[in-house]
Protein backbone atom coordinates (compact mmCIF):
# COMPACT_ATOMS: atom_id res chain seq x y z
CA UNK A 1 0.00 0.00 0.00
CA UNK A 2 1.02 3.35 -0.87
CA UNK A 3 1.57 5.64 1.75
CA UNK A 4 -0.48 8.97 2.00
CA UNK A 5 1.48 12.18 0.45
CA UNK A 6 1.52 15.46 1.91
CA UNK A 7 2.86 17.09 5.83
CA UNK A 8 3.29 14.25 8.42
CA UNK A 9 3.30 15.38 11.84
CA UNK A 10 3.17 13.69 15.21
CA UNK A 11 -0.34 13.48 16.49
CA UNK A 12 0.11 15.83 19.36
CA UNK A 13 1.21 18.58 17.05
CA UNK A 14 -1.34 17.44 14.20
CA UNK A 15 -4.27 17.99 17.15
CA UNK A 16 -2.94 21.34 18.61
CA UNK A 17 -2.08 22.56 15.09
CA UNK A 18 -0.54 25.81 16.01
CA UNK A 19 1.13 26.81 12.57
CA UNK A 20 4.82 26.97 12.76
CA UNK A 21 5.35 24.82 16.19
CA UNK A 22 5.09 21.38 17.35
CA UNK A 23 4.62 19.42 20.18
CA UNK A 24 7.57 18.04 22.48
CA UNK A 25 5.91 17.38 25.65
CA UNK A 26 1.95 17.29 27.19
CA UNK A 27 1.23 16.20 30.76
CA UNK A 28 -1.71 16.35 32.86
CA UNK A 29 -2.09 19.19 35.57
CA UNK A 30 -2.94 17.91 39.27
CA UNK A 31 -5.92 20.16 39.18
CA UNK A 32 -7.09 19.30 35.84
CA UNK A 33 -6.41 20.57 32.76
CA UNK A 34 -2.70 19.85 30.74
CA UNK A 35 0.53 21.25 29.96
CA UNK A 36 1.50 21.39 26.62
CA UNK A 37 5.30 22.41 26.04
CA UNK A 38 5.95 23.57 22.14
CA UNK A 39 8.79 24.71 19.85
CA UNK A 40 9.38 26.47 16.72
CA UNK A 41 9.55 24.18 13.90
CA UNK A 42 12.20 25.68 11.66
CA UNK A 43 15.25 27.73 13.11
CA UNK A 44 14.74 31.39 12.11
CA UNK A 45 16.87 33.53 10.48
CA UNK A 46 18.66 36.97 12.15
CA UNK A 47 16.78 39.87 12.23
CA UNK A 48 19.45 42.09 11.26
CA UNK A 49 20.92 40.27 8.52
CA UNK A 50 18.10 37.39 7.57
CA UNK A 51 21.20 34.79 7.57
CA UNK A 52 19.73 31.15 8.94
CA UNK A 53 20.51 30.59 12.23
CA UNK A 54 22.43 27.13 13.16
CA UNK A 55 23.47 26.95 16.73
CA UNK A 56 21.87 27.62 20.02
CA UNK A 57 23.05 30.09 22.26
CA UNK A 58 20.50 29.50 25.34
CA UNK A 59 16.85 28.15 26.43
CA UNK A 60 14.06 29.08 28.63
CA UNK A 61 10.08 28.54 28.88
CA UNK A 62 7.98 31.61 27.92
CA UNK A 63 3.74 30.86 28.83
CA UNK A 64 1.44 31.69 25.92
CA UNK A 65 -1.76 32.83 26.34
CA UNK A 66 -3.57 30.54 23.87
CA UNK A 67 -7.02 29.49 22.93
CA UNK A 68 -8.61 26.33 25.11
CA UNK A 69 -8.27 22.76 23.80
CA UNK A 70 -10.79 20.26 24.74
CA UNK A 71 -10.54 22.26 28.59
CA UNK A 72 -8.03 24.52 30.65
CA UNK A 73 -4.49 24.22 28.79
CA UNK A 74 -1.26 25.52 29.95
CA UNK A 75 1.27 26.33 27.14
CA UNK A 76 4.50 26.90 27.16
CA UNK A 77 7.00 27.75 24.59
CA UNK A 78 10.66 26.01 24.63
CA UNK A 79 11.80 29.36 23.58
CA UNK A 80 15.26 29.63 22.28
CA UNK A 81 18.19 32.37 22.02
CA UNK A 82 20.26 31.92 18.77
CA UNK A 83 23.71 32.66 17.81
CA UNK A 84 24.09 34.72 14.41
CA UNK A 85 26.82 32.82 12.01
CA UNK A 86 27.64 36.33 10.05
CA UNK A 87 30.73 37.73 10.70
CA UNK A 88 29.58 41.03 9.41
CA UNK A 89 26.70 41.71 11.28
CA UNK A 90 26.47 43.34 14.70
CA UNK A 91 23.72 41.35 16.21
CA UNK A 92 25.89 38.65 17.91
CA UNK A 93 22.11 36.18 19.24
CA UNK A 94 19.07 36.63 19.12
CA UNK A 95 15.09 35.38 20.39
CA UNK A 96 13.50 33.66 17.65
CA UNK A 97 9.81 34.65 16.95
CA UNK A 98 7.11 33.81 14.70
CA UNK A 99 4.29 34.87 12.77
CA UNK A 100 1.81 33.54 15.36
CA UNK A 101 3.97 34.91 18.11
CA UNK A 102 6.13 37.91 17.35
CA UNK A 103 8.76 39.79 19.61
CA UNK A 104 7.63 41.01 23.18
CA UNK A 105 4.30 39.24 22.34
CA UNK A 106 2.81 37.19 25.17
CA UNK A 107 -0.23 35.25 23.82
CA UNK A 108 -0.67 33.96 20.20
CA UNK A 109 -2.63 35.20 17.02
CA UNK A 110 -4.78 32.73 16.50
CA UNK A 111 -5.93 33.50 20.07
CA UNK A 112 -6.24 37.20 19.41
CA UNK A 113 -8.17 36.61 16.14
CA UNK A 114 -10.80 34.18 18.22
CA UNK A 115 -11.82 36.69 21.24
CA UNK A 116 -11.72 39.83 18.35
CA UNK A 117 -14.17 36.91 16.55
CA UNK A 118 -16.06 36.38 19.80
CA UNK A 119 -16.88 39.94 20.66
CA UNK A 120 -17.56 41.29 17.26
CA UNK A 121 -19.45 38.12 15.72
CA UNK A 122 -20.95 36.74 18.41
CA UNK A 123 -21.66 40.23 20.54
CA UNK A 124 -20.39 38.99 23.45
CA UNK A 125 -18.93 41.27 26.19
CA UNK A 126 -15.42 41.85 26.84
CA UNK A 127 -15.39 40.72 30.00
CA UNK A 128 -17.65 37.33 29.34
CA UNK A 129 -15.30 36.26 25.97
CA UNK A 130 -12.00 37.25 28.47
CA UNK A 131 -13.58 34.89 30.90
CA UNK A 132 -14.15 32.10 28.93
CA UNK A 133 -10.72 32.33 27.19
CA UNK A 134 -8.76 32.69 30.64
CA UNK A 135 -7.46 36.08 29.71
CA UNK A 136 -7.67 39.40 31.04
CA UNK A 137 -10.17 42.22 30.22
CA UNK A 138 -6.95 44.14 28.63
CA UNK A 139 -5.55 41.54 26.71
CA UNK A 140 -9.02 41.46 24.96
CA UNK A 141 -9.85 44.91 24.41
CA UNK A 142 -5.99 45.39 23.33
CA UNK A 143 -6.70 42.98 20.58
CA UNK A 144 -9.75 44.60 19.49
CA UNK A 145 -8.29 48.41 19.72
CA UNK A 146 -5.52 46.72 17.43
CA UNK A 147 -8.12 44.91 15.13
CA UNK A 148 -9.70 48.62 14.41
CA UNK A 149 -5.95 49.83 12.62
CA UNK A 150 -6.24 47.15 10.55
CA UNK A 151 -9.57 48.31 8.86
CA UNK A 152 -9.57 50.12 5.74
CA UNK A 153 -9.28 53.44 6.07
CA UNK A 154 -12.31 55.45 5.72
CA UNK A 155 -10.95 57.43 2.25
CA UNK A 156 -10.58 53.92 1.11
CA UNK A 157 -14.10 53.52 1.20
CA UNK A 158 -15.67 54.85 -2.01
CA UNK A 159 -19.28 56.50 -0.21
CA UNK A 160 -21.71 58.44 -2.33
CA UNK A 161 -24.46 58.71 0.23
CA UNK A 162 -23.77 59.68 3.98
CA UNK A 163 -26.17 59.27 6.61
CA UNK A 164 -25.32 61.11 10.06
CA UNK A 165 -27.49 60.89 13.25
CA UNK A 166 -26.80 61.25 17.06
CA UNK A 167 -27.48 58.46 19.67
CA UNK A 168 -26.71 58.81 23.36
CA UNK A 169 -23.58 57.11 24.59
CA UNK A 170 -24.37 56.76 28.25
CA UNK A 171 -26.82 57.83 30.33
CA UNK A 172 -28.25 61.31 31.34
CA UNK A 173 -26.02 62.47 34.63
CA UNK A 174 -26.32 65.26 36.81
CA UNK A 175 -23.54 67.11 38.33
CA UNK A 176 -23.01 70.92 40.42
CA UNK A 177 -21.35 73.80 38.86
CA UNK A 178 -19.61 76.17 40.98
CA UNK A 179 -22.43 77.94 41.77
CA UNK A 180 -23.84 74.78 43.75
CA UNK A 181 -26.68 74.40 40.33
CA UNK A 182 -27.48 70.90 39.32
CA UNK A 183 -26.77 70.71 35.66
CA UNK A 184 -28.07 67.83 33.55
CA UNK A 185 -25.58 65.98 31.14
CA UNK A 186 -26.48 64.35 28.14
CA UNK A 187 -23.10 62.38 26.81
CA UNK A 188 -24.61 62.38 22.67
CA UNK A 189 -22.22 60.76 20.12
CA UNK A 190 -23.24 61.16 16.14
CA UNK A 191 -23.28 58.53 14.09
CA UNK A 192 -21.93 58.64 10.27
CA UNK A 193 -23.06 55.68 7.79
CA UNK A 194 -22.74 54.63 4.29
CA UNK A 195 -26.10 55.06 3.09
CA UNK A 196 -25.34 52.40 0.24
CA UNK A 197 -24.54 49.79 2.38
CA UNK A 198 -24.67 50.49 6.03
CA UNK A 199 -21.58 50.49 6.89
CA UNK A 200 -20.49 52.99 10.10
CA UNK A 201 -17.31 54.76 8.80
CA UNK A 202 -17.29 56.84 11.95
CA UNK A 203 -18.26 57.81 15.65
CA UNK A 204 -17.73 61.48 16.83
CA UNK A 205 -18.20 62.75 20.04
CA UNK A 206 -21.21 64.87 20.45
CA UNK A 207 -23.68 66.35 18.18
CA UNK A 208 -22.04 70.01 17.50
CA UNK A 209 -21.49 70.95 14.29
CA UNK A 210 -17.79 70.78 15.45
CA UNK A 211 -17.90 67.56 16.00
CA UNK A 212 -19.01 66.11 12.58
CA UNK A 213 -17.45 68.84 10.93
CA UNK A 214 -13.88 67.47 12.38
CA UNK A 215 -14.73 64.43 10.93
CA UNK A 216 -15.47 65.57 7.78
CA UNK A 217 -12.57 67.70 7.49
CA UNK A 218 -10.14 64.76 7.96
CA UNK A 219 -11.30 63.41 4.91
CA UNK A 220 -9.30 63.98 2.26
CA UNK A 221 -10.96 66.28 -0.87
CA UNK A 222 -11.29 63.62 -3.34
CA UNK A 223 -13.38 61.37 -0.77
CA UNK A 224 -15.56 64.90 -0.14
CA UNK A 225 -16.21 65.33 -3.66
CA UNK A 226 -17.56 61.97 -4.41
CA UNK A 227 -20.23 62.29 -1.82
CA UNK A 228 -23.66 63.47 -3.82
CA UNK A 229 -26.28 62.99 -1.16
CA UNK A 230 -26.18 63.68 2.39
CA UNK A 231 -29.73 62.89 5.03
CA UNK A 232 -29.83 63.54 8.41
CA UNK A 233 -32.39 64.70 11.13
CA UNK A 234 -33.62 68.11 10.81
CA UNK A 235 -30.70 69.84 12.81
CA UNK A 236 -29.31 73.08 12.20
CA UNK A 237 -25.82 72.14 13.59
CA UNK A 238 -25.63 69.26 10.84
CA UNK A 239 -26.51 71.15 8.09
CA UNK A 240 -23.76 74.09 9.23
CA UNK A 241 -21.01 71.75 8.79
CA UNK A 242 -22.26 69.80 5.66
CA UNK A 243 -22.54 73.74 4.31
CA UNK A 244 -18.96 74.38 5.43
CA UNK A 245 -16.83 70.89 4.11
CA UNK A 246 -19.76 69.34 1.73
CA UNK A 247 -21.05 72.43 -0.60
CA UNK A 248 -21.53 70.28 -3.57
CA UNK A 249 -23.73 67.59 -1.48
CA UNK A 250 -27.40 67.52 -1.82
CA UNK A 251 -29.08 67.60 1.83
CA UNK A 252 -32.15 65.19 2.39
CA UNK A 253 -34.04 65.68 5.65
CA UNK A 254 -35.11 62.74 7.22
CA UNK A 255 -39.21 61.76 6.60
CA UNK A 256 -39.26 60.24 9.76
CA UNK A 257 -38.12 63.04 12.13
CA UNK A 258 -40.74 65.29 10.37
CA UNK A 259 -43.07 63.04 10.91
CA UNK A 260 -42.24 63.08 14.49
CA UNK A 261 -42.27 66.55 14.85
CA UNK A 262 -45.68 66.51 13.24
CA UNK A 263 -46.84 64.18 15.91
CA UNK A 264 -45.04 65.80 18.81
CA UNK A 265 -46.61 69.26 17.85
CA UNK A 266 -50.04 67.28 17.89
CA UNK A 267 -49.22 66.14 21.35
CA UNK A 268 -48.37 69.91 22.30
CA UNK A 269 -51.98 71.10 20.98
CA UNK A 270 -53.66 68.15 23.32
CA UNK A 271 -51.58 68.73 26.25
CA UNK A 272 -52.35 72.76 26.05
CA UNK A 273 -55.84 72.25 25.71
CA UNK A 274 -56.43 70.09 28.54
CA UNK A 275 -54.63 72.04 31.00
CA UNK A 276 -56.83 75.08 29.95
CA UNK A 277 -59.96 73.29 29.51
CA UNK A 278 -60.11 71.24 32.79
CA UNK A 279 -57.31 73.17 34.08
CA UNK A 280 -55.47 69.91 35.23
CA UNK A 281 -53.41 66.99 33.40
CA UNK A 282 -54.92 64.25 31.07
CA UNK A 283 -56.13 61.06 33.05
CA UNK A 284 -58.65 57.95 32.28
CA UNK A 285 -61.83 60.40 32.06
CA UNK A 286 -60.58 62.34 29.34
CA UNK A 287 -60.93 60.88 25.68
CA UNK A 288 -58.11 62.66 24.12
CA UNK A 289 -55.28 61.42 26.92
CA UNK A 290 -57.32 57.97 26.43
CA UNK A 291 -56.54 57.59 22.67
CA UNK A 292 -53.56 59.35 22.93
CA UNK A 293 -51.57 57.00 20.49
CA UNK A 294 -54.57 56.97 18.44
CA UNK A 295 -54.06 60.65 17.48
CA UNK A 296 -50.35 59.49 16.49
CA UNK A 297 -51.76 56.90 13.93
CA UNK A 298 -51.51 57.40 9.98
CA UNK A 299 -55.24 57.61 8.80
CA UNK A 300 -54.82 55.17 5.99
CA UNK A 301 -54.21 52.72 9.36
CA UNK A 302 -56.95 52.93 10.60
CA UNK A 303 -59.60 50.36 10.68
CA UNK A 304 -63.67 51.29 11.13
CA UNK A 305 -63.34 51.16 14.98
CA UNK A 306 -60.52 53.49 14.94
CA UNK A 307 -62.09 55.74 12.99
CA UNK A 308 -65.41 55.37 15.26
CA UNK A 309 -62.57 56.11 18.52
CA UNK A 310 -60.96 59.31 16.52
CA UNK A 311 -64.80 60.69 15.93
CA UNK A 312 -65.73 60.25 19.72
CA UNK A 313 -62.60 61.98 20.85
CA UNK A 314 -62.60 64.93 18.74
CA UNK A 315 -67.06 65.33 19.46
CA UNK A 316 -65.68 64.76 23.34
CA UNK A 317 -62.71 66.20 24.33
CA UNK A 318 -62.89 69.11 21.17
CA UNK A 319 -65.07 71.79 21.39
CA UNK A 320 -62.52 74.52 19.46
CA UNK A 321 -61.91 72.02 17.13
CA UNK A 322 -58.20 73.07 17.51
CA UNK A 323 -57.64 69.39 18.33
CA UNK A 324 -59.04 68.01 15.25
CA UNK A 325 -57.02 71.01 13.13
CA UNK A 326 -54.12 69.63 14.81
CA UNK A 327 -54.38 66.35 13.48
CA UNK A 328 -55.38 67.13 10.27
CA UNK A 329 -52.02 69.47 9.62
CA UNK A 330 -50.44 66.43 10.86
CA UNK A 331 -51.87 64.32 8.61
CA UNK A 332 -50.96 66.90 5.96
CA UNK A 333 -47.92 66.69 6.73
CA UNK A 334 -47.58 62.73 6.20
CA UNK A 335 -49.60 63.14 3.18
CA UNK A 336 -46.84 65.84 2.24
CA UNK A 337 -43.77 63.75 2.31
CA UNK A 338 -44.99 60.32 0.72
CA UNK A 339 -45.71 62.06 -2.42
CA UNK A 340 -42.70 61.31 -5.37
CA UNK A 341 -42.79 64.46 -7.32
CA UNK A 342 -42.08 68.03 -6.68
CA UNK A 343 -44.70 69.25 -8.47
CA UNK A 344 -47.00 67.35 -6.65
CA UNK A 345 -45.02 67.99 -3.30
CA UNK A 346 -45.58 72.16 -3.93
CA UNK A 347 -49.57 71.65 -4.21
CA UNK A 348 -49.69 70.20 -1.01
CA UNK A 349 -47.70 72.44 0.36
CA UNK A 350 -49.59 75.02 -0.77
CA UNK A 351 -52.59 73.44 1.42
CA UNK A 352 -50.81 72.74 4.04
CA UNK A 353 -50.04 76.53 4.26
CA UNK A 354 -53.73 76.81 4.22
CA UNK A 355 -54.57 74.51 6.62
CA UNK A 356 -52.28 76.01 9.03
CA UNK A 357 -53.19 79.65 8.49
CA UNK A 358 -57.15 78.56 8.91
CA UNK A 359 -56.01 76.74 12.23
CA UNK A 360 -54.28 79.78 13.33
CA UNK A 361 -52.36 77.85 16.63
CA UNK A 362 -49.08 78.65 17.30
CA UNK A 363 -47.94 75.02 17.57
CA UNK A 364 -48.55 74.21 13.88
CA UNK A 365 -47.23 77.53 13.00
CA UNK A 366 -43.73 76.29 14.38
CA UNK A 367 -44.13 73.44 12.37
CA UNK A 368 -45.21 74.88 9.15
CA UNK A 369 -42.21 77.39 9.66
CA UNK A 370 -39.82 74.45 10.03
CA UNK A 371 -41.36 72.38 7.00
CA UNK A 372 -40.54 76.40 4.67
CA UNK A 373 -37.28 76.15 6.69
CA UNK A 374 -35.78 72.47 5.55
CA UNK A 375 -38.18 72.38 2.25
CA UNK A 376 -35.27 72.58 -0.13
CA UNK A 377 -34.17 69.61 2.29
CA UNK A 378 -37.15 67.72 1.28
CA UNK A 379 -37.54 68.18 -2.43
CA UNK A 380 -33.91 66.14 -1.95
CA UNK A 381 -35.91 63.83 -0.01
CA UNK A 382 -38.91 63.41 -2.71
CA UNK A 383 -36.25 63.76 -5.38
CA UNK A 384 -33.72 61.04 -4.30
CA UNK A 385 -35.36 58.96 -1.56
CA UNK A 386 -32.54 59.23 1.16
CA UNK A 387 -32.92 59.11 4.46
CA UNK A 388 -31.27 57.86 7.98
CA UNK A 389 -32.94 54.08 8.35
CA UNK A 390 -29.75 52.99 7.91
CA UNK A 391 -27.99 55.36 10.39
CA UNK A 392 -31.10 54.07 12.54
CA UNK A 393 -30.15 50.31 12.34
CA UNK A 394 -26.34 51.19 13.04
CA UNK A 395 -28.01 53.04 15.89
CA UNK A 396 -30.20 50.58 17.00
CA UNK A 397 -26.81 47.85 16.99
CA UNK A 398 -25.03 50.30 19.01
CA UNK A 399 -27.20 49.94 21.39
CA UNK A 400 -27.61 46.50 21.60
CA UNK A 401 -23.22 46.60 21.69
CA UNK A 402 -24.17 49.43 25.08
CA UNK A 403 -26.28 46.90 26.64
CA UNK A 404 -23.64 44.37 26.67
CA UNK A 405 -20.89 46.37 27.54
CA UNK A 406 -23.13 47.00 31.04
CA UNK A 407 -22.02 51.16 30.17
CA UNK A 408 -18.73 51.79 28.82
CA UNK A 409 -16.58 54.20 30.15
CA UNK A 410 -13.79 54.70 27.50
CA UNK A 411 -15.20 56.38 24.18
CA UNK A 412 -12.24 54.62 22.33
CA UNK A 413 -13.59 51.59 23.20
CA UNK A 414 -16.92 51.76 22.65
CA UNK A 415 -16.12 53.42 18.95
CA UNK A 416 -13.51 50.25 18.46
CA UNK A 417 -16.74 48.06 19.46
CA UNK A 418 -18.70 49.86 16.91
CA UNK A 419 -16.51 49.77 13.64
CA UNK A 420 -15.32 46.27 14.26
CA UNK A 421 -18.97 44.93 14.68
CA UNK A 422 -20.37 47.23 11.53
CA UNK A 423 -17.10 45.86 9.87
CA UNK A 424 -17.93 42.26 10.44
CA UNK A 425 -21.13 42.62 9.45
CA UNK A 426 -20.21 43.69 6.03
CA UNK A 427 -17.66 40.76 5.70
CA UNK A 428 -20.18 38.29 6.28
Amino acid sequence: MNEPTGSRRDAASTIFNLPDYRVIEATDLPGGGRRITVEATYPPGCPECGVLAERVNSRRLQRLHEIPLAGTTEVWWAKRRWFCEEDLCERGTFAEATDQVPRFARSTARLKEQVVGAVTDAGRAVAEVARAHGVSWHLVQTALNLAVLLLPGVDEVRVTRLGIDEHRYRSVRFFRDEAGTWRRYEPWMTTLVDLSTGQVLGIVDGRDSAAVGTWLSARSQAWRDRIEVVAIDPSAAFRKALSTYLPQAAVSVDKFHLVKLANDTLTLVRQRLTRDQPGRRGGKSDASWVNRRLLLRGADTLSERGWARLEHTFHQDDPTDELSAAWGIKEQVRRLLALETIAQAWQERMRLGYYVMIANLPETDRLYDTIITWWQAIEVLITTGATTARVEAANTGIKNIKRTGRGFTNAGNYQARILLTSAARMAA
